[in-house]
């Protein structure tokens, strides 16, 4: 099992937001299990706070733009890149201003400034997505493509063709996700002049300097021209080096437009909210058709893990059969409501009910048109989750099972006489002291019908 990470420690960096020229500190801190990757906006009111989520994306131009109750967090790309290059689950991120620092243009400081903090492992496992088949998205004006298939490791290949001489076709990849620190962090975001014209036109780039973005320069430069971006950017003097690029910069690869853009691809998809376990193919990716395709992912894996039935084979010899459950729970008919125990680890419990006309509650619930009430799914969870932490105990007859808390439960369909309910719960933390917090589900007819988060505790008998 891969356990989820954060950082052991909380660190600040200071720069300023490529577009909108103003000074911010970021501060990366430590998160719990399955909270993700959230940006808390310090300087508002409230101190708001939006998740990194593909459905939060409002623009993508010059960037990635989110949005959340009129919150926003501007280019996040870079530093997404890095948690995720650095096999990160759960950071929060502190802001005192909408945009991001853009450092030098790539990930780089961010990766060392997580080193720093740096990192440890969590009790809980990491969520992740296997990919079983091809999964695309094409945006049919730009012709650019992203596809997922399946692989053993999560690999990027990124391939673009900019259509000019002095940056033609590029390819890079990465075979694998520790390749990002040494491969992939230091690429640095890039601009062709006809677009930096357009930008400081409209005001934008007001953080830009030469060291954090690569200019390649596609056309002849007017005089005009060059007084502006000597203006712009500070300088006395800009030159156009022999590989076409504006002033003294000097590339870090040959290739690494393609790598950068792999670098982009990398921080949209986090995006989706899960690891991916696949190998993304992207041709000519901008974040546009990243962020889309992240939404097209996010989409995918929440129908399918909200579809998604466990089978088992019923006739088999059950794990615990009612004999074998009385002995351990404290439960007695007309409430004890499984009448078995399929499987059992360390993490987890599947039991089972047949639910029959006969059923003691049917009596006064809705007698005319029988419902199995959802209190009493959810008690049947519980009493599944009940024999996994009772398990851990060598003498289960001495104890009791008190219910702590019971959140997002959600009922989905009926259950009906003849229904077979296949209780399944998963720890989400690992058991201690006796308490133990779980996802729980139950499947009738091949379908969820009732989902909650349990938490329980033991106690001895008195």
């Amino acid at each position: 099992m891969v356990k989820q990470k954060t950082i052991k420690n909380e660190i600040s960096l200071t720069g300023v937001g490529l577009h909108t020229g103003k000074e911010v500190t970021m501060t990366f801190k430590p998160a719990p299990i399955n909270n993700g990757f959230t940006f808390v906006r310090v300087d508002l009111q409230g101190q708001p706070v939006i998740e990194a989520d593909a459905n939060y994306v409002v623009n993508t131009q010059r960037g990635t733009n989110l949005e959340k109750l009129g919150v926003k967090i501007q280019t996040p790309e870079h530093v997404l890149a890095a948690l995720v290059g650095c096999d990160l689950d759960n950071v929060i991120i502190e802001l005192n201003a909408s945009e991001l620092p853009i450092m030098d243009g790539s990930s780089k400081y961010f990766v060392e400034a997580i080193e720093k903090a740096e990192i440890e492992e969590q009790d809980a496992k990491r969520n992740v997505y296997v990919v079983k088949e091809v999964i695309s998205f094409t945006d049919e004006t730009t012709g650019s493509e992203i596809l997922v298939m399946p692989s053993d490791d999560y690999q990027v290949t990124a391939m673009v063709d900019f259509g000019t001489k002095v940056l033609g076709t590029q390819n890079a990849t990465m075979k694998s996700i520790a390749d990002f620190k040494e491969e992939i962090a230091n690429s640095r975001t890039f601009s062709f002049l006809h677009e930096l014209e357009s930008l400081l036109e409209n005001g934008l780039i007001k953080g830009g300097d030469l060291n954090n973005a690569i200019v390649y320069v596609d056309k002849e430069i007017s005089d005009a021209t060059m007084e502006n971006l000597k203006k712009a950017f500070g300088k006395d003097k800009i030159s156009v080096k022999p590989n076409g690029v504006l002033d003294n910069l000097t590339l870090h690869y040959p290739n690494e437009a393609a790598r950068h853009k792999l670098l982009d691809v990398v921080g949209d998809l986090s995006l989706i909210g899960v690891r991916i376990q696949g190998k993304i193919i992207a041709n000519k990716p901008g974040h546009y058709v990243n962020t889309q395709f992240a939404k097209k992912m996010a989409k995918i894996i929440k129908i399918e893990q909200r579809n998604h039935v466990p089978v088992y084979d019923l006739n088999l010899e059950p794990l615990m059969d009612i004999h074998k459950i009385m002995a351990v729970l404290p439960h007695r008919p007309p409430f004890l409501l499984i009448d078995r125990i399929i499987e059992m680890s360390d993490s987890h419990v599947v039991g089972m009910k047949n639910v029959t006309m006969n059923e003691n509650f049917f009596v006064g619930h809705f007698p005319e048109a029988p419902v199995m009430p959802g209190v009493l799914i959810v008690e049947a969870m519980a009493q599944t989750g009940g024999i996994l932490v009772l398990s851990t105990v060598p003498d289960p007859e001495n104890y009791l099972t008190y219910f702590m808390k019971i959140d997002n439960v959600k009922f989905k369909h009926k259950v009906l006489p003849g229904d077979t309910l296949i209780f399944k719960c998963e720890l989400i933390s690992p058991i201690r002291r006796g308490i133990c917090h779980m996802q729980a589900n139950a499947y009738a007819n091949g379908k969820l019908v009732t989902e909650a988060e349990l938490m329980a505790q033991i106690a001895r008998k008195q």
